[in-house]
């Protein structure tokens, strides 16, 4: 697993000594967070906040050789929220590929994770089979593929909301056809200038991609209109 500074990671807390807690990231990399970085304000019991084998979500600050310096108080509750909901996806995927294959699934969920998380190899086998077919064979991938089917997915709904301003006296019909060319997500006006767009995806991360794409491509062609763009940040 290669990090990077600013990602958010699922971490278990392993140990706790004198004020710094050692945790493991995923793929059993340790890292350590300081006091000053489990949470706000003053801490007067280091517990009611983390314990061993309790399972939290950080930010990755610093990394330096084998180092890695964590933020706990630096999540936001959508990144922590994104990040539990892909680990409960993760572990449910894993039981679909243990109900199926038993013993040998062990092998195959080693081999899947040297590349991405088993939760994003089946969700792209969804669409192309044919790499899930190589590693199980035709009719094991027919038998996961058929149960993905039928599980319900959470549709994961995320919303961001932008202004467009301009003083072109066609302004409102340039906003209108930028906004129109809008696909897979939703315009909602809101006043003058404001509009929310909503995105729904069955994974909360890939509906959030897809949505700064949108942005981005908004925001290309506001620019070459000489129409104002911002978004607003929560």
């Amino acid at each position: 697993m290669e990090l990077e500074v600013g990602d958010i990671v699922l971490c278990t807390v392993d140990r706790i000594v004198g004020t710094a807690v050692f945790v493991k990231i995923e793929g059993n990399i340790e890292g350590s967070i300081i006091l000053s970085e489990i949470a706000p304000g003053r801490i007067r019991n280091l517990r009611n906040y983390v314990v061993p084998k309790k399972k939290i979500v950080c930010k990755v600050l610093r990394i330096s050789g084998d180092r890695i310096d964590l933020s706990l108080r630096r999540v936001t509750q959508k990144e922590k929220k994104e990040v539990m909901e892909q680990d409960k996806q993760e572990k449910s995927y894993t039981k679909i590929l243990k109900s199926v294959l038993k013993e040998e699934a062990e092998k195959l969920i080693t081999e899947i994770l040297k590349e991405k998380k088993v939760y994003e190899f089946l969700q792209e086998a969804k669409e192309n089979p044919t790499n899930l077919e190589k590693i199980v064979g035709k009719d094991n991938s027919k038998k996961i593929l058929n149960i993905l089917k039928t599980e319900k997915q959470k549709k994961a709904i995320i919303k961001k909301e932008i202004l467009l301003t301009t003083t072109k006296s066609n302004g409102i019909e340039l906003i209108k056809n930028i906004l129109g060319d809008i696909k897979n997500a939703e315009v909602k006006y809101i006043s003058a200038g404001k509009y929310t767009l909503k995105k729904e995806d069955e994974n909360l991360k890939l509906a959030d991609n897809k949505l700064k794409e949108i942005i981005k491509d908004i925001e290309k062609k506001a620019k070459h209109q000489g129409i104002e763009f911002s978004i607003k940040e929560k």
